[in-house]
C-alpha cells in the first residue's frame, strides 16, 4: 500500500512528538540512555503508528498477535509515549518514570503492558525470538516475530547462534531490525570491533538483507511493509542506518554520548527548538 503524503505527514508529527516525550522523560529519569532511545525513534513509529504490528492494546496477549521485542532494552525509552498513547496504559505513568511505585524502569521489561521479554542483558533478544518463531510455525499462527537490535549488540557470540538457527530452520516468520547507529558504550564501533559489510555477512549466512535510511519515515513503512508480505523462505533482516542521539546536535557528534546525559536546561533547549 503506497503512502498518501497526510499519513506521511502524520507520522512525521507523531516521530517529532515522541522525540519531545522522550527527552521530557530523560528529564525525570537522567539515569535513562537518551541517546540509544533517539536513534530508534522512527522505527518505532512506523511499527506502530503505521500499523506494521498487528497488536491490540486491549488484548495484549492476543495469540494472533506481531511478537515484538526489543532486544536493545537501554534504547526503548522511547517506546513508552507510543504504547501509553495507543492506550497500553496510563499515560499519567510518563510522569513516573524510574519512580518509586511506577512500572516503568530505566530498563523495560514484561511487567510493562506491551513488551514481550526481559531486555536486560545484551545479545538474548533475537535467540528468545527464534523460539518464539519456531513454536508459532509448529502451531501454524501466522503472526510475525520482530526483533529489534543494537549493532554494538551484534559483539555478542549468542546473536551470531541465532543467527544461525533461524537460518537453518527458516524462520521466515522472524524480520530482524538492527539500529545501525555506529557507536557502541565506549566509542565509535568501528574503532572497538569494526562491523562494516553487514549486508554481506548476512548473506553468507543465507538471510534476506535489506538496508534503508533509519530516519526516513517513507522508507522504513515501504520496506518494513514490503518485508511482511514477502513470502521467501528466509529470515528477514533490515539494516537500519541512524544516528546516535538523534535531533541532540551535541550528542549527534559525540562518540561518547551512549553514556551521557542532558541537563534539564539543555533538555529545554532542546524540545524549544524542535517545536
Amino acid at each position: 500500500m503506497e503512502m498518501s503524503s497526510s499519513f506521511l505527514e502524520s507520522l512525521r508529527q507523531k516521530a517529532m512528538w515522541v522525540r519531545q516525550e522522550t527527552l521530557e522523560i530523560h528529564k525525570i529519569a537522567p539515569e535513562t540512555r537518551i541517546a540509544s532511545s533517539l536513534s530508534d525513534i522512527e522505527i518505532f513509529v512506523v511499527l506502530y503508528y503505521g500499523k506494521i504490528l498487528h497488536v491490540d492494546s486491549k488484548n495484549i496477549r492476543w495469540e494472533e498477535r506481531d511478537r515484538f521485542i526489543i532486544s536493545k532494552g537501554h534504547g526503548a525509552i522511547s517506546l513508552y509515549p507510543i504504547l501509553a498513547d495507543l492506550g497500553f496504559f496510563n499515560k499519567e505513568e510518563l510522569k513516573r518514570v524510574c519512580q518509586e511505585g511506577t512500572f516503568l524502569g530505566s530498563i523495560p521489561d514484561p511487567v510493562i503492558p506491551g513488551f514481550e521479554t526481559v531486555n536486560g542483558s545484551l545479545g538474548h533478544g533475537l535467540g528468545v525470538a527464534c523460539g518464539m518463531a519456531l513454536a508459532l510455525k509448529r502451531k501454524e499462527v501466522d503472526g510475525k516475530v520482530f526483533v529489534l537490535l543494537g549493532d554494538g549488540e551484534l559483539y555478542e557470540g549468542s546473536v551470531w547462534e541465532a543467527i544461525m538457527f533461524a537460518s537453518h530452520h527458516r524462520l521466515d516468520n522472524i524480520i530482524l531490525i538492527i539500529d545501525n547507529n555506529k557507536i557502541s558504550m565506549l566509542d565509535y564501533c568501528k574503532n572497538i570491533l569494526c562491523l562494516e559489510h553487514l549486508e554481506e555477512k548476512f548473506n553468507a549466512f543465507n538471510w534476506n538483507v535489506n538496508t534503508v535510511n533509519g530516519h526516513s519515515i517513507e522508507d522504513l513503512y515501504n520496506m518494513l511493509n514490503d518485508l511482511k508480505k514477502n513470502t521467501v523462505k528466509q529470515p528477514k533482516v533490515l539494516i537500519a542506518d541512524t544516528t546516535k542521539g538523534k535531533g541532540v546536535p551535541q550528542m549527534e557528534a559525540d562518540s561518547l554520548c551512549h553514556i551521557k546525559s542532558l541537563k534539564e536546561e539543555e533538555i529545554d533547549k532542546i524540545i524549544k527548538e524542535l517545536k
